[in-house]
């Protein structure tokens, strides 16, 4: 990387990335990849925990915990909140999505938004979701799935050991999967137990899995992990979102969209 002459507000925000990706630096490798002396460093990550954006100790910096996810109701509650930012992202997810192919559309109110924005093409779409399939029920080239068992009202899914077993026979091309907190370093998470292991079932199963997260959600984290940042194949960020955090994404492979 030619970074001799970086400002000093786009060193800090490579070093916020790097941070937000890897939980912590490390002032010598940060000069050697920033190309400046590791008294430069240790003065940026001064200036980045005095505003309260890392830690800084003996030698470098860590990262602060990430802020809890925001826990907004059942699925029937959060259909409304960003209703408008959801349908962008929703419309830039379906961009990413093959005529032909078989995709999994997880629970959740974003994954609503794209179930609605489908185009017209002949696709199989399964889904643990009741109110997910009934938005495409009239659509005639799409084959629909529903996983069955015990709906879950909090999330509006189907979960327990007969939806894990009907995952078994699966193998989607896209999984669309419903995050509660999306972060660079602990990933793709989610607030109850039984969620995230079904979730982490179908992404194992998956050939991609594509996350499309509202800005309040990004950089948060809740209690279980569905899935490492690495896993991530496609993150579809709100146009507003935090450039460090999708930086972060971007460091660890995953194709990062901005919704427009």
């Amino acid at each position: 990387m030619s970074t001799d002459n970086l400002l000093l507000q786009e060193r800090h925000a490579l070093i916020l990335a790097r941070l937000l990706a890897d939980g912590r630096v490390l002032a010598p490798d940060l000069a050697g990849w920033l190309k400046v002396s590791e008294d430069t460093i240790r003065r940026d990550l001064r200036d980045l925990a005095a505003a309260g954006q890392c830690q800084k100790v003996y030698g470098g910096a860590l990262r602060l915990p990430p802020p809890p996810a925001p826990n907004d109701g059942t699925l029937v509650q959060r259909r409304a909140h960003r209703a408008a930012g959801k349908s962008q992202l929703a419309l830039a997810a379906v961009s990413l999505i093959q005529p032909g192919s078989l995709i999994f559309i997880d629970a959740g109110s974003t994954n609503l938004c794209i179930a609605a924005a489908l185009p017209e093409m002949p696709l199989t779409v399964v889904t643990n979701a009741p109110l997910i399939a009934a938005a495409l029920l009239e659509r005639s080239q799409v084959e629909l799935i529903l996983i069955g068992g015990r709906v879950e009202r909090g999330s509006g899914a189907s979960l327990g050991t007969g939806a894990l077993r009907d995952i078994d026979m699966l193998r989607p091309d896209l999984f669309c999967l419903g995050a509660c907190g999306v972060d660079g370093a602990a990933g793709v998470t989610a607030f109850r137990y039984e969620e995230a292991v079904f979730k982490r079932r179908v992404a194992d199963a998956s050939k991609a899995v594509l996350v499309a997260v509202t800005a309040d959600k990004l950089g948060t984290a809740a209690p279980y992990q569905v899935l490492a940042a690495d896993r991530l194949a496609h993150l579809i960020i709100e146009r507003d979102a935090d450039a460090a955090m999708a930086a972060a994404f971007s460091a660890r492979g995953t194709q990062v969209l901005r919704a427009q």
